[in-house]
């Protein structure tokens, strides 16, 4: 694996980091906390204007047809600017739940419109009280006539109020499906929950919702593994934004740390201090070469099924360790909403629990490991 950045890489590392550093300044991102739509207009259609929305899918559909070696380098620029955006869920996820198991008619309907920024898609998956695993779905989907009804509950769907389209995750006869349903509906019901990264988060209530069978994606029972496929790729790409926000916390803090001064030196001379932010520089460096590593790996066609486990792991307690010795260094303001790196502290543990948490990551590298 060559390390170095190829002129297109860094030209599109630069155009990204341009972009953000103009539409997702830190003001940016607090007028979206909490905001029950979640994105600025003005970002997102930036991010289609620049082709950063199709990276991964397909010029035939619109895309770029990037690998995700290059949506990683654009996925740590996203995590440095903390940008609220619905790219990972539409772009990311659901794009490539259409990718791999969509009709044409399906691929033809939405894929360019994801492209473009003018449809966005979000998966429904986590239920209450349930697992991250295929084992977890239970919201039912009964036969009925020509189509189904749905029944049941999720949780912490993002961007579900901005939604042209959820992909529910249910389970019928044949096992785990994937349907598309409109979150306006009837028998959906969208309410908006707080998070620790103060995002646009939803539980969404199904009472017999009518889906027709064309709206089932793939095969039937072929959703649980559709989607964990989707979901190695998806989880490389937030390790990498984890080690943008983690170096984008470390830089603000050393800067700080440069022009703070305490017992008449600054507090970055006081060597406790800096061997903290030499350890954690050196997890920032370790876990950039393991994410770039495993979307190299996917690139070339190799198994991931062990590396986007690590990779999410790793830089995702590195990104929260990194936060908490960074507001340590700042001390008690850290975490009065002045000041902004208790910003990066709560989009750090969230990222850590969400899109599979560390015990599960955990058990899908062992399961690697000891099966061999």
């Amino acid at each position: 694996m060559d390390l170095d950045l190829s002129e297109e890489q860094q030209m599109l590392v630069d155009m990204t980091r341009g972009m953000l550093e103009e539409h997702s300044t830190i003001d940016v991102v607090r007028s979206m906390e909490d905001d029950p739509r979640g994105y600025p207009d003005e970002l997102w259609k930036q991010m289609g204007e620049l082709g950063l929305n199709g990276i991964l899918i397909p010029e035939s559909h619109g895309g770029s047809g990037q690998t995700l070696l290059e949506a990683a380098l654009v996925y740590e620029e996203l995590g440095r600017a903390l940008a609220p955006v619905p790219h990972f869920v539409s772009a990311v996820m659901s794009a490539r739940l259409l990718m791999e198991a969509g009709s044409d008619d399906q691929k033809d309907a939405w894929l360019e419109k994801i492209a473009n920024g003018d449809a966005i898609l979000t998966p429904a998956w986590l239920e209450p009280d349930r697992g991250f695993g295929p084992v977890g779905v239970k919201l039912a989907a009964k036969a009925d006539g020509d189509g189904f009804t749905l029944t049941g509950t999720k949780r912490h769907v993002y961007f579900a109020s901005a939604a042209d389209r959820m992909i529910v995750l249910a389970r019928s006869d044949a096992g785990v499906d994937l349907f598309l349903v409109d979150p306006a509906a009837p028998g959906v019901t969208l309410t908006h929950q707080l998070s620790q990264a103060s995002d646009a988060q939803y539980r969404v209530d199904f009472d017999g919702v009518r889906v027709a069978a064309g709206d089932r994606i793939g095969a039937a029972g072929s959703g649980g593994a559709a989607f964990e496929k989707g979901m190695l790729d998806g989880i490389i790409l937030l390790a990498a934004q984890a080690v943008g926000g983690a170096e984008r916390a470390l830089e603000e803090t050393v800067q700080y740390a440069k022009e703070r001064v305490q017992f008449d030196k600054p507090l970055g001379a006081f060597q406790a201090l800096a061997h903290y932010m030499a350890d954690a520089s050196t997890g920032i460096d370790g876990s950039r070469v393991l994410v770039h590593e495993a979307a190299w790996n996917r690139a070339q066609g190799r198994s991931i099924s062990r590396f986007a486990p690590m990779a999410k792991l790793f830089a995702c307690e590195t990104y929260r360790e990194v936060t908490r010795v960074c507001a340590q260094i700042w001390g008690g303001v850290a975490f009065t909403r002045e000041y902004d790196i208790q910003i990066f502290f709560r989009h750090a543990k969230q990222l850590q629990l969400s899109w599979w948490d560390t015990p599960y990551l955990e058990e899908l590298v062992a399961a690697d490991v000891l099966d061999r």
